[in-house]
């Protein structure tokens, strides 16, 4: 590919929109052209924050053929590559480690593809290569310490190993319908014991007397989002931490995405006391955010993973992913699954070091998620008891 050039859009709206929705996955809520330009044009992802946008296009005869989200960050919070004690180890041998490049979808612990290549590209390859060699230019003429791919695609993860990236190893929680028809169906694949577990919670939050409702993101009004962000807020002020999305990046993001987005909220009369929001693909419910005002006896498992069950078998949805950590989903039969990040660090001293570690890494998470397995609340097969 001869004619393959090129550039750096410091923008995601710099990229045609067509672009981004012919080389995402259909019906993508976060690699669709809105999700990127929203949480930027809104702050989340500038500068300012810490993202500096430097969004890799390739073009072929004025053609755009690939896509690399790229970006500048001066801090770890947010890209989910769990590297703070990174920083420590450069600069004990003196070197700097911010800022570094990570490519990544901002605040959005979602596994899936980076490198967006044009289906059917002639040398899909090629494209790979060449975005991968300029993200690694970047670094190398800059200085920088790495550039991280978080939870890239087994196929995104195969050429960037190919390419002398380093892998880590990380695990998350999903679930998959195999086919239990509806919720009543999915209970029975449980053990007796799990089952009245769940069958309790499910009870305890029906008789708090809250009324649940689940709701597309084009069906919540403008006025509803200052209640509903002071509930999302109230769950990182518990912890110190800081909540990225504002009102208005909530509402852009709902009104652009609609059907995309879910919100699922739990009212006391007509005052919102608890929410969890989410997204959506063609196939797939994403689980992102919870937050609740007070503290009521097994709501967090109703809205968050129970009722994204409910709606993911009513509406022909075949995984949810409630989002990263979370042991307690285990028994309530998310699966242990194991997701990849990508790591290109040039400085040959420091990539001995980091080597090793991810090394051990991945024995230790492959380890977890057998042990992990064990616990999970299904019937044994091969007994079919319960």
């Amino acid at each position: 590919m001869s004619n393959l050039k090129i550039r750096i859009a410091e923008r995601a709206a710099d990229i045609p929109h067509e672009a981004w929705s012919a080389f995402a996955e259909p019906g993508h809520p976060f690699l669709n052209g809105d999700f990127l330009r929203i949480v930027e044009e809104q702050g989340v992802a500038v500068p300012e924050a810490g993202w500096q946008p430097l969004h890799l296009v390739a073009s072929e005869d004025d053609a755009i053929v690939g896509l690399l989200p790229l970006y500048l960050k001066s801090h770890s919070h947010g890209d989910f590559i769990y590297d703070w004690s990174w920083k420590a180890v450069w600069e004990r041998f003196g070197r700097r480690y911010y800022p570094r490049l990570i490519s990544g979808l901002p605040y959005t612990p979602v596994a899936g593809a980076r490198l967006l290549v044009a289906r059917g590209a002639a040398d899909a390859t090629a494209v790979c290569n060449a975005l991968i060699g300029v993200a690694k230019g970047i670094v190398e003429e800059n200085g920088f310490s790495t550039w991280h791919v978080a939870l890239a695609s087994p196929a995104d993860i195969e050429e960037l190993h190919a390419a002398g990236l380093l892998v880590s190893h990380d695990v998350q929680y999903h679930w998959s319908d195999a086919g239990f028809g509806d919720f009543a169906g999915y209970l029975q694949s449980f053990s007796a014991e799990k089952r009245r577990k769940v069958r309790a919670e499910r009870r305890r939050a029906a008789e708090s007397g809250l009324r649940i409702a689940v709701r597309h993101g084009g069906e919540i009004g403008a006025h509803e989002w200052p209640a509903l962000h002071a509930l999302y807020k109230s769950t990182f002020d518990r912890f110190g931490n800081h909540a990225a999305f504002s009102i208005e990046c909530f509402a852009a993001l709902a009104a652009t995405l609609g059907d995309r987005m879910m919100v699922f909220t739990a009212s006391d009369g007509n005052v919102p006391v608890a929410v969890s929001l989410c997204f959506r693909s063609d196939d797939t419910l994403y689980g992102r955010y919870w937050g609740a005002s007070r503290h009521i006896d097994s709501l967090h498992f109703e809205l968050c993973f129970y009722q994204g069950i409910d709606y993911c078998l009513r509406h022909g949805l075949t995984r949810f992913e409630p989002g990263a950590g979370g042991e307690h989903k285990i028994s309530r039969g998310f699966t242990p699954q194991v997701v990849c990040s990508a790591h290109w660090i040039p400085d040959p001293d420091m990539r001995r070091l980091i080597a090793p570690h991810l090394e051990r890494q991945k024995a230790g998470v492959a380890a977890w998620q057998d042990d992990a397995r064990s616990h999970l609340p299904f019937r044994k097969p091969e007994t079919g008891l319960a």
